[in-house]
């Protein structure tokens, strides 16, 4: 173990796979130290922003992480957007706030969708500030644009291990965080520990234990699962093989779990705990014989998508009747598998989505369910689906009619249109993996059951 602590540390390239991207993947390991000297400024950037609204466009590591820290103190200021759902794009109020535009690419289908969207109904560059890499469309944008601040992250930082940099801490400062202290936090984690607990999780996963069942507090703090799904999946879930995210608020078991607990006293604690889990995950990867660094099969729902998009009008799937699906699953079901549910729904939806997880593993004798919005699980739990274990059964749930009409500035096609376009592409993506995959139209997820 200290072995690997050391090698990780060291930044030795060869503890993952020939041909791995680590080359620049690693800032991560610093960033903490590195934004702690970064704070006052931050800070002091954040202090100018008045407005009582803030609107963060991202998706996946741009999203997840601000979305945790708002959660974790129980904050209205902060609206992160991370969905092409009409209905809750359209519940987003432009009028008097600021847009925090945020993409480590700068080319993300639905972070260029939403700002078009934002822009178009109040292009006043003083409320805009954007987080990206250097060089990237969004920069230039945003320069372009004159934007009143643009942060350029480090670019040996991949998304989803990106928190603990200005994609997480900008966010944090507007939300009155102690930026320092998160970086503090994370700087002082017991790095042996973090090792041990990755060690543990690959030893769990090769010996069949591969659904990692993170139980977490009830409450504020729930939402830090949405954040470890995006780190596990997609870092583990390629060649075959990988950890299945399963984060909960209830204890959880089963032959094919491995359990971890988190705790939390304080906000400041996601610190530390964003470090514990990138520390593990990456060398949990090493063990694995994966690289936790790259992500192979994300580009396929996103060339699909772009696909179907070039072929109006849509033509979608077959969909199936949404109260048999629980029958549908009980003849599919192997030992060993999961039931990931896909729902193309409102946000609106959240508490049902959880209830439905809920019942669904019950009514399977707690087999492992997942649960999540699209698409914003194809830049998470989606590289785990395509280039994972074929373990999976998955359930899209797709709106049985429009849930808005609101146009894409630009572009030939609605909201509505873009969102169901993603599902149809993601359905394809599936089997072509030859994964088992069912598509059902509803109004709620309750009609599921």
């Amino acid at each position: 173990m200290t072995d690997l602590a050391q090698r990780l540390k060291e930044r030795d390239h060869s503890l993952w796979p020939e041909n791995n991207v680590s080359d620049n993947r690693l800032g991560w390991l610093d960033i903490p130290a590195r934004m702690a000297a970064l704070a006052p400024e931050i800070q002091a950037w954040a202090d100018t922003v008045k407005h009582k609204q803030i609107v963060l466009i991202g998706m996946g590591g741009s999203s997840l992480g601000p979305e945790v820290l708002r959660a974790a103190v129980d904050s209205d200021r902060l609206v992160v957007l991370d969905t092409t759902d009409p209905a809750t794009v359209a519940s987003v109020a432009a009028r008097d706030a600021f847009f925090l535009v945020s993409s480590k690419s700068g080319g993300t289908l639905e972070v260029q969708s939403l700002l078009a969207h934002f822009w178009e109904q109040d292009p006043d560059p003083t409320r805009y500030a954007a987080i990206t890499d250097p060089d990237t469309g969004l920069f230039k944008l945003a320069k372009e644009r004159n934007f009143s601040r643009t942060f350029v992250n480090p670019p040996d930082i991949g998304g989803r291990y990106s928190v603990l940099s200005y994609f997480g801490l900008v966010p944090a400062a507007l939300l009155g965080y102690d930026v320092a202290q998160l970086c503090t936090e994370a700087v002082e984690t017991n790095f042996e520990e973090a090792v041990r607990l990755g060690i543990e999780m690959a030893e769990a996963a090769n010996e069949g234990r591969d659904k990692v069942t993170v139980v977490v507090p009830a409450g504020r703090f729930a939402t830090f699962g949405l954040w470890i799904e995006q780190l596990i999946a997609e870092s583990t879930g390629k060649q075959g093989k990988g950890c299945v995210p399963i984060p909960t608020t209830e204890p959880e078991t089963g032959a094919d779990r491995f359990i971890s607990r988190v705790t939390f006293q304080k906000p400041t604690d996601l610190g530390r705990e964003f470090y514990r889990w990138e520390v593990a995950t990456a060398i949990c990867g090493s063990l694995m014989e994966v690289d936790p660094f790259d992500e192979p099969n994300v580009a396929e729902s996103k060339a699909n998508t772009a696909r179907v998009l070039e072929a109006l009008p849509l033509k979608a799937p077959a969909e199936e009747p949404a109260g048999s699906t629980v029958e549908w699953l009980r003849t599919q079901v192997k030992p060993g598998d999961y039931v990931s549910l896909q729902a193309y729904l409102p946000y609106a939806y959240q508490h049902e989505l959880e209830q439905l997880r809920r019942y669904v593993r019950d009514e399977l004798d707690g087999i492992a369910v997942t649960a999540g919005f699209g698409p914003r699980f194809l830049h998470s739990t989606g590289q785990l689906h395509k280039g994972g274990a074929n373990n999976i059964i998955s359930v899209q749930l797709v709106p049985a009619e429009a849930t808005g009409d609101l146009d894409v500035p630009g572009k030939p096609y609605d909201f509505d249109t873009l969102i169901r376009a993603q599902s149809i592409g993601d359905y394809e993506s599936l089997g072509a993996h030859g994964r088992r995959v069912r598509r059902v139209a509803v109004t709620t997820p309750e009609e599921v059951k």
